[in-house]
């Protein structure tokens, strides 16, 4: 073969390559297409690195997207990430099947195995995190979620999707029976304990039964179990730092075992006064009213200054003034 045959196949391998190169590259038109027939079948699209790249980050783009970077394998132990996930996904099929959908926006993920590349790039050493990709321009720290300030219950989630992206979502969740189950056994205890000691009902006017169940009830209520029931938040968080988190930073969410923390600081702030009540009303031992004044008064002020300060943490600017 001649110098001149090698150059001319030279370039056409290069020629080759090159077509091959260009047919990889998808035009805008056919990247929408792919994702809006994908998002119908699937609302949440699972990307790898490759897949980032060509439909997250590349250009020219006419569309927002919403990414969450997670890691769901049990060997990560992420435990708050499989919640974030449902959470991440009930918003997604709100807006599959709302009227407005479109393809003016799209919900993926990128899991961690799946993407390391992508979490080293956006410097990324924890996880959930959800971002908020625009259509022109780089994302902002605005388009990355705030999880300590407002969490990530579906709700938060489309609220910060209507603020970045001017789409409104009205989040859908399924129906949840375990509360009405729950009623009908209760009521069914109920109906066989007042069957079995129908001839003899005298506990039924026990004052000291009916104060025990107000209390509960109201110590429940306060400490927002209807809100955790609505809501549906998660039962505590791990921080970025890797700890624990058991109160929610912010006064707009809260966690599960934060409520019956609150519980358990009013039961003992009312017991403390109970305590101290009992102490002036008492008329025997003065030692054991002694007694029962100091205990009552340390249970107070020791769990009220703990309402106090958890009531700082979350109504950031507290004391008002």
């Amino acid at each position: 073969m001649t110098l001149r045959e090698r150059v001319l196949v030279f370039i056409c391998l290069l020629t080759c390559l090159a077509y091959v190169q260009c047919k990889k590259e998808l035009t805008l038109s056919e990247r929408v297409q792919q994702l809006s027939d994908t998002a119908v079948k699937k609302p949440v699209l699972r990307f790898n690195g490759d897949k980032y790249k060509q439909y997250v980050k590349g250009t020219p783009r006419n569309y927002s997207m919403i990414v969450m970077f997670t890691a769901l394998a049990p060997s990560r132990q992420c435990g708050i990430c499989r919640h974030a996930h449902d959470e991440f996904q009930l918003v997604a099929n709100s807006w599959r099947y709302s009227q407005g959908f479109s393809n003016k926006l799209y919900f993926s993920m990128v899991d961690f195995d799946e993407g390391p590349d992508v979490f080293q790039q956006l410097r990324l050493n924890s996880a959930p995190v959800f971002m908020h990709f625009p259509p022109k321009g780089k994302p902002k720290k605005v388009d990355t979620l705030d999880i300590q300030r407002v969490g990530f219950a579906a709700e938060s989630i489309a609220r910060w999707v209507a603020e970045r992206t001017d789409i409104q979502i009205r989040v859908f969740r399924p129906p949840n029976y375990s509360g009405l189950l729950a009623l009908v056994v209760l009521l069914a205890l109920v109906v066989g304990l007042l069957y079995l000691r129908k001839n003899n009902l005298d506990f039924l006017y026990n004052k000291t039964t009916w104060a025990l169940g107000a209390l509960a009830f109201t110590f429940a209520m306060t400490s927002g179990q209807m809100w955790n029931h609505i809501r549906g938040p998660p039962f505590l968080q791990k921080t970025q730092s890797g700890s624990i988190a058991y109160i929610h930073g912010s006064s707009q969410s809260q966690f599960i075992v934060e409520t019956y923390i609150v519980a358990l600081l009013n039961a003992a702030v009312a017991l403390g006064m109970i305590l101290m009540v009992e102490a002036a009303n008492k008329r025997d031992d003065v030692r054991k009213r002694r007694i029962y004044a100091i205990i009552g008064l340390g249970l107070y002020a020791f769990c009220f200054s703990l309402l106090l300060s958890i009531f700082r943490s979350k109504a950031h600017g507290y004391p008002y003034r």
